[in-house]
């Protein structure tokens, strides 16, 4: 009884920590898992090491939604850097969730799936709101805007870019932000909330980026800099500490040209449309 999943990253265009409501579009980053039911215990191996209680839990929640008193093994490799903001701890519960799935021969609704994945990421910690825009992201791909609070899925459409992404040399963990100054600036959040449901998405996460930056206190000049070159959609992803900036033509080489000169990593991947519950 052995199960693979495979789940993607994701880039914010708003953080829903301010209101509760949020928006993300899946990346071509893939995390990997695979499940092998047996023994009596439930464990979690990270390649790279790391806190393996999220992907333990998404897999419980699995066994005991289909009555199955078993142990399990599950093993996770990912691209998408942890605690980068790039939705790392979204993907690896989807990615387990999947996994388990199939090792114990059952299928559920993507959105339900996503939901059991939400509930782990509560229950562990890892996430302030359960995170449920980045894992519809990186279940169902696209763009998606969400209700958070009632783990509803406002909004879904395709996406096309090339994604630019410039990762610090630190981590961020989303449980040690500040939630207070997150709050603060909610009703400005609002208002880029207000130009994802109708459309804008680019407009929505370059305002929702220099308002995070602001309340989180990370440096608004990787976005600046990206402005300059003509780039109109950037934004700090998640609680930080990295960058994504959707971009087309000559100005992907000047920006990753840019964000090179600062200490950190940069590289270059697409958005991503295809539904992860759909690759075995």
């Amino acid at each position: 009884m052995r199960g693979h999943g495979i789940a993607f990253g994701a880039g914010t265009v708003i953080n829903a920590i301010a209101t509760y409501r949020g928006s993300a579009f899946g990346i071509d980053l893939r995390t990997e898992a695979e499940v092998d039911i047996k023994g009596d215990r439930i464990e979690g191996e990270i390649e790279g090491g790391g806190d393996a209680r999220l992907i333990e839990r998404a897999c419980e929640l699995v066994l005991e939604r289909f009555g199955v008193e078993s142990g399990a093994r599950i093993r996770t490799k990912s691209q998408v850097p942890q605690a980068s903001g790039l939705k790392s701890s979204s993907a690896a519960a989807n990615a387990t969730v999947l996994a388990t799935l199939r090792a114990i021969g059952k299928d559920m609704d993507p959105l339900e799936m996503i939901r059991l994945g939400v509930r782990a990421a509560l229950d562990t910690g890892v996430s302030i709101t359960g995170a449920f825009d980045d894992a519809c992201a990186s279940m169902l791909g696209g763009v998606v805007v969400t209700d958070n609070r009632n783990n509803v899925l406002l909004k879904r459409e395709p996406i096309e870019s090339t994604v630019v992404v410039y990762a610090p040399d630190k981590r961020a963990l989303s449980r040690d932000t500040n939630v207070q100054r997150s709050r603060a600036i909610a009703p400005w959040v609002e208002m880029a909330f207000g130009l994802a449901m109708a459309g804008d998405y680019k407009k929505a996460m370059t305002l929702n980026g220099f308002l995070y930056t602001a309340a989180l206190g990370f440096s608004p000049e990787p976005m600046l800099a990206a402005l300059e070159i003509g780039v109109e959609g950037v934004s700090l992803s998640g609680t930080g500490p990295s960058y994504t900036a959707l971009v087309e033509g000559e100005k992907i080489d000047k920006l990753k040209a840019i964000w090179s000169s600062y200490p950190g990593r940069v590289f270059v991947t697409v958005t991503n449309n295809a539904g992860a519950y759909t690759l075995k």
